[in-house]
C-alpha cells in the first residue's frame, strides 16, 4: 500500500487514499464472506469515486486497479468454478475497464466543475471591482459637484477680499514711512513702529496665501494631458529638494518601476500633487524620518506612492483627509489634499490613503497609462 501511495500527495489526500483502500479491502472481505453469492462489485465504486473526487484522477486510477485485484483475489479464494479459467481473469479485466471509465468520466467532470468555479470566482471578483470603481466614481462625481458649489462661493469671497488687501498693503508702506518721520517727536522708537507694521504685513500675507489656495481650488487650471514619463519627471524634480530634505533631517528613498510606460496626464499638475504630498509628509515628520517615493505599473494603471514614517492619521481623521477645509494643522486651510484629489480626478485617476497612527502614511495616486499608437 505504501508503494501505491509513493507519489506526491498532501497529508489530507493521503488520508483519503488510505481510507479508500481500507474500504475497498472491507468490500473484498464481504465479497469473500458471502461466497460471491451477492453482487458486491458495484460497491467498489464508492471507494474509487471518493478517492478520485477528493484526491484526484491518479488516486482514482490507483483505487480502480486495487479494487479489481481485490475482487479477483476474493473470487479466486472462494473457489468459484468457471467452465474456463480465463473467464475469471476476463471478468476482473472488464471490472477494471469499467472502474477506469468511471474514474476518467468523474475526473473530467471534476475538472469542468473546478474550471467553472474558478470562472465564477474571477467574474465575481471582476464584478466587485467594477462595482467598487463605479461607487468611487459616483462619490468623486458627487464630491466634485459639491466642490464646484463651494468653489464658486470661495472664488467670489476671495475676489471681494483680495482687492482691499492689496490696498491695505500699499497703505502699510506709507504708514511705515510716516512712522520713521514721526519717530523723532515721539518717545517710542521707529523700530517699535516698524515691528508692528511688519506683524500686520505678515498677517496680510497669510490671508493672501489662504485666498490663493481658495482660488486655486475654486478655479483649477484645465489639465493639458499628454504622454508623460513620470519616472523621469520625479527623478528630475526631486533632485531640487535635496537641500530641503537635509534641513528636515529626512532621508529620501526612491524606487521607480523600469517597466512603467508613459502616463496620460499634465506634468505640472502631477508634480504639484506630488510636491503637496511631500510637504505634508515633511510636516508629519518634525523630528526627521524617511520618505519613500515609488512608482509601479499595475494592469492599465500607474501607481505613484509617497510614504512617510511620520505621525500617521487616526481612523476617524483618515475618512476625512480629502474633505475640503478639513485639517489638523493650526495654520492650514484644509485644501491641500483636496487639491491633490482634484488633480488626480482631473487627470483621469484617483487617490487613496493608508495610514497607521504613530507609524506613518502612504498616499497612492492612480493614473491611466498613455495609449500606444
Amino acid at each position: 500500500m505504501s508503494k501505491l501511495m509513493d507519489y506526491a500527495l498532501s497529508p489530507p489526500k493521503r488520508v483519503i487514499v488510505t481510507v479508500s483502500l481500507l474500504l475497498a479491502a472491507l468490500i473484498g472481505v464481504a465479497d469473500y464472506a458471502t461466497g460471491h453469492m451477492l453482487s458486491l462489485a458495484p460497491l467498489y465504486l464508492i471507494a474509487i469515486c471518493w478517492a478520485c473526487w477528493a484526491a484526484g484522477r491518479r488516486a482514482g486510477l490507483v483505487l480502480a486497479a486495487v479494487s479489481a485485484v481485490i475482487w479477483l483475489v476474493a473470487d479466486m479464494a472462494t473457489g468459484y468454478s468457471y467452465p474456463n479459467r480465463t473467464i475469471l481473469y476476463w471478468n476482473a479485466l472488464m471490472l477494471l475497464v469499467l472502474f477506469i471509465g468511471v474514474v476518467l468520466l468523474l475526473a473530467a467532470f471534476r475538472a469542468a466543475h473546478d474550471h467553472l468555479e474558478e470562472t465564477v470566482q474571477l467574474r465575481t471578483a471582476a464584478l466587485q471591482q467594477e462595482m467598487a470603481d463605479r461607487t468611487r466614481a459616483e462619490q468623486a462625481k458627487l464630491q466634485a459637484e459639491r466642490l464646484a458649489t463651494v468653489g464658486t462661493m470661495a472664488a467670489k469671497m476671495a475676489h471681494e477680499v483680495r482687492n482691499p488687501l492689496g490696498s491695505i498693503t500699499l497703505n502699510l508702506d506709507l504708514v511705515g514711512k510716516e512712522i520713521a518721520e514721526l519717530a523723532g517727536d515721539s518717545k517710542h522708537s521707529a523700530e517699535e513702529g516698524r515691528l508692528l507694521v511688519e506683524e500686520i504685513r505678515s498677517e496680510i500675507h497669510r490671508i493672501k496665501r489662504v485666498i490663493d489656495d481658495y482660488l486655486q481650488f475654486a478655479r483649477p487650471r484645465e489639465p493639458k494631458r499628454q504622454p508623460l514619463a513620470v519616472n523621469a519627471l520625479l527623478e528630475h524634480r526631486l533632485a531640487f529638494l535635496f537641500d530641503t530634505f537635509e534641513q528636515a533631517r529626512v532621508k529620501l528613498r526612491t524606487e521607480f518601476d523600469p517597466t512603467l510606460v508613459d502616463v496620460h496626464a499634465d506634468a505640472d499638475q502631477i508634480w504639484e500633487a506630488v510636491l503637496n504630498l511631500v510637504q505634508n509628509s515633511l510636516e508629519a515628520m518634525p523630528d526627521g524620518g524617511e520618505l519613500f517615493v515609488s512608482t509601479r505599473r499595475e494592469d492599465k494603471q500607474a501607481l505613484l506612492r509617497v510614504t512617510d514614517t511620520g505621525t500617521g492619521i487616526n481612523p476617524e481623521q483618515l475618512a476625512l483627509v480629502f474633505r475640503p477645509f478639513f485639517t489638523t494643522k493650526t495654520a492650514g486651510t484644509g485644501l491641500g489634499l483636496a487639491v491633490v484629489q482634484q488633480i488626480a480626478v482631473e487627470n483621469g485617476g484617483y487617490i487613496d490613503c493608508d495610514s497607521v497612527e504613530g507609524r506613518g502614511s502612504t498616499f497612492t495616486i492612480f493614473l491611466p497609462l498613455a495609449e500606444r499608437s
